[in-house]
């Protein structure tokens, strides 16, 4: 008995497409997805994201401008000027980037246009002729990148003190000319000789958070719209469910039969699942805000304008996949692939400062780097409802093209 219970259950795995997907086809999926994310990262360097740095020079010593110089050269940092960084152009170069204005480059970080800016700045203190000052530096970064600015700092102290032991090299005689036979010196040449500078201390980097500081609880904030999203897409596509169930049991006939349209149904079903994943945000937002101290009242308008049209744009998503299956069964599986894959690539589950540059610009293609991108500007950056414009415009767009494609793909239903 227990072979032939073996036997049908191989039988019913076989046959049963979805389990069959679910138990063999989504596990390599998404190994191959973190592959892709996490396994790059230490084989070549090109697949590593560059960090985008603005640089600002108070100090204009030589150490300084040298130090710069040699940040210039590093492969992992892509310099870039102001005037690059809000137009989010990737492609100035970095001899040709300017330096920027202090006050401009925490700005920059704040908005997100930079993952983190150095500023040079002249010492505080005056040191004796034979000693060297390093200039202050400052690192203002982005906690809600936390391997940038460490990568940072580590690249600007070498700089620092590889453009210092130039400038002491540059300050040791070099000895005779090739051919001329070195002599002892005097004690009076000795004494007239200048002397070697030497420095106090090692540099010492002073870093600035310009945005997790501010924060009662930064890591709440930075991953609750991921989660949020993530779940807002599951909870519509089960409710979207329903649009099947009622194909199934020939409710669907009787409803056209009325005097009910597939448009009128389908914007009655849209409406509810909008209505649903509002309140499902302001749900979790709300408690997130009671409970771990999301600041929800001073962002209630960007709020409100993101929940709009990302609960407008997931009822349109699960619709368009509700169009697509035949049964609950198949949404289900086919949901269950497409949302985590989404999920993954957009930033739910994995923060994109982690992947690649092909990898980042593969994800937002996907329908949660947006949401997120927009919430983030929120609650991370503290922005305003006018510079989430091109988010709210493209989930907007979204919406529009996922609702348009269900109601081409429901014509099936209208013929049989």
């Amino acid at each position: 008995m227990v072979w032939t219970i073996l036997q049908v259950s191989f039988r019913r795995l076989k046959n049963n497409r979805s389990e069959l997907l679910l138990t063999f086809l989504v596990p390599i999926l998404f190994f191959s997805i973190f592959a892709l994310i996490f396994g790059s990262r230490g084989t070549t360097g090109a697949s590593i994201p560059r960090i985008k740095v603005a640089l600002a020079d108070r100090a204009d010593s030589a150490i300084s401008r040298r130090a710069i110089e040699l940040l210039r050269e590093q492969q992992s940092l892509r310099i870039t000027d102001a005037h690059s960084a809000l137009m989010h152009a990737d492609s100035v170069q970095k001899d040709l980037a300017q330096l920027v204005d202090p006050s401009v480059a925490e700005e920059l970080v704040r908005r997100g246009s930079i993952s983190a800016a150095v500023i040079f700045s002249e010492p505080a203190s005056q040191l004796p002729a034979s000693q060297v000052a390093f200039p202050e530096i400052q690192l203002l970064s982005d906690s809600y990148d936390q391997v940038s600015g460490q990568v940072l700092s580590a690249l600007v102290q070498k700089s620092v003190m590889t453009a210092f032991s130039e400038e002491q090299r540059k300050a040791v005689p070099q000895g005779p000319p090739s051919g001329v036979q070195a002599a002892a010196f005097t004690p009076g040449e000795a004494n007239s000789m200048p002397p070697v500078a030497t420095f106090a201390e090692p540099p010492s980097i002073q870093c600035v958070d310009v945005l997790g500081g501010k924060k009662t609880n930064p890591v709440i904030a930075m991953y609750a719209a991921g989660i949020a999203v993530m779940f807002l897409l599951f909870s519509a596509t089960t409710a979207s469910g329903s649009l099947l169930e009622e194909r199934e049991n020939s409710t669907l006939d009787r409803l056209l039969c009325s005097r009910l349209s597939m448009d009128q149904l389908l914007l009655g079903k849209w409406s509810y699942l909008t209505i649903v994943g509002i309140l499902q945000m302001v749900l979790m937002f709300s408690w997130g805000s009671l409970v771990f101290g999301i600041d929800l009242v001073n962002h209630l308008e960007g709020f409100i304008a993101m929940t709009l049209v990302t609960a407008g744009a997931s009822a349109s998503f699960a619709l368009l996949l509700a169009s697509l299956c035949k049964s609950r069964t198949q949404l289900s599986w086919v949901s269950t692939i497409v949302i985590l894959s989404m999920s993954a690539l957009g930033g739910s589950m994995v923060p994109r400062y982690l992947m690649s540059e092909s990898m980042q610009r593969a994800g937002m293609l996907t329908f949660n780097a947006w949401a997120l991108e927009g919430y983030n500007k929120i609650f991370w950056r503290d922005l305003q409802l006018p510079d989430i414009e091109l988010e709210l415009g493209v989930l907007t767009l979204c919406g529009f093209c996922f609702i348009v494609a269900a109601r081409i793909f429901a014509i099936r239903w209208e013929r049989t």
